[in-house]
């Protein structure tokens, strides 16, 4: 594998040189632009990077960068839940939420296809996988975090806003409800939507002087590629002395891509979910530490890059669907499909032709799922 220098893209920014690499949260309230990859897990990289600069990388150079990634055979996507798993662990879920344990549980799957360890380029960059993201599938929180020494290589095209930050003002845009158009959204959409947005309420009225929190919008429609989405807004104003390690402790794990309530959601994520979700559902994003300015997707719609097991490096991706005790269980595979087909199509080049990663996504072969790590939020500490 040739030497991948480290360096970030997000909000039409390149960084490069990097300073510093940390788990400590506080960092992000010091100096300097912090480039921030957190796990649903816990594991927490902040890295500082001393050269940031406006990303010139469009027309020729966006399109050469594009053609540098090597994707995956669109046959070689395996699930760590397959069809009847995924199925099954709906009908988990809802029998739950009839003994009142849960109201809502985010249930989701890690795919994952080998990638050519030489592909005539060097070995596969995740930042040419970003190019072709940004030509395939634009998306309003789109990034690339590229630390190969770190073990994060990641690169979204999420949709959905976690936590941005100006000053003490701080805003989340949960996503709940997913349809292929607007017709086709049920009003258990809107329900769902409505309850995550309490819960995002109550978690950043937790570090948000009392009476601050609103929800300036609630189950807006947004138009994304191949699909829309139900997206509410949840604002506050920190309380004097909070910064990012408080908004961590009070927000992560996103309550969108875990449930209600959140302590309950994540243990039945615990017994039910055979894969660790890694960056998938966790905080992706930038920090400028000077500005006091902030913005971290969550990791949805994400890819990263592991090198972890002997031989060829692998391309991971995750996909979901919250459970209510509406949910058809058929259904809820089906829109982990929808939200998967293009990104994987994509991914391994046959953007024109969706179906057949519709196909890879229902192969019934499993990945050896890792070791799960516990559910702890940044820093290590345990989420309740």
């Amino acid at each position: 594998m040739r030497d991948l220098a480290p360096m970030a893209r997000f909000g039409g920014l390149v960084a490069s040189d990097l300073r510093d690499v940390t788990a400590d949260l506080s960092a992000l309230d010091s100096s300097g632009f912090w480039a921030v990859a957190a796990d649903f897990e816990g594991r927490t990289v902040c890295a500082r990077f001393g050269d940031v600069r406006p990303d010139r990388r469009t027309g020729p150079g966006a399109a050469a960068a594009a053609r540098a990634w090597r994707g995956p055979d669109p046959a070689a996507w395996t699930s760590s839940l397959d069809r009847a798993a995924y199925v099954a662990g709906v009908r988990a879920v809802r029998e739950r939420i009839a003994t009142g344990e849960v109201y809502q549980v985010n249930l989701c799957r890690v795919l994952t296809a080998p990638l050519p360890a030489d592909d005539g380029h060097g070995g596969p960059d995740i930042d040419a996988l970003a190019a072709v993201l940004a030509r395939g599938n634009p998306a309003p929180y789109a990034g690339t975090i590229r630390l190969p020494a770190h073990g994060v290589e990641i690169a979204t095209a999420s949709p959905e806003l976690f936590l941005r930050r100006d000053g003490s003002t701080v805003e989340s845009g949960p996503i709940k409800g997913t349809a292929r158009t607007a017709e086709e959204m049920l009003p258990k959409d809107h329900a769902e939507n409505v309850m995550i947005v309490d819960l995002v309420r109550n978690d950043l009225g937790r570090v948000c002087a009392t009476g601050s929190v609103t929800v300036p919008a609630l189950c807006a429609l947004e138009p994304h590629p191949g699909l829309v989405h139900l997206v509410s807004t949840v604002r506050g104003e920190l309380r004097p002395g909070a910064g990012w390690p408080e908004l961590f402790a009070a927000a992560f794990p996103p309550g969108s891509v875990t449930g209600a309530p959140k302590s309950s959601a994540l243990r039945v994520i615990g017994e039910l979910e055979t894969a660790p979700r890694g960056p998938y559902c966790g905080g992706i994003g930038w920090v400028d530490a000077d500005r006091r300015t902030g913005e971290l997707a969550v990791g949805i719609r994400t890819f990263w890059i592991d090198r972890t097991d002997s031989g060829r490096p692998v391309l991971r991706f995750g996909t979901g669907a919250g459970i209510t005790w509406g949910s058809d269980p058929e259904g809820e595979w089906a829109e982990t499909e929808l939200k998967a087909a293009r990104l994987l199509a994509v991914a391994s080049g046959t953007q024109q032709d969706a179906s057949g990663a519709e196909q890879a996504v229902s192969r019934t072969e499993q990945v050896v799922p890792a070791a799960r790590s516990d559910t702890r939020g940044a820093g290590g500490r345990t989420q309740r």
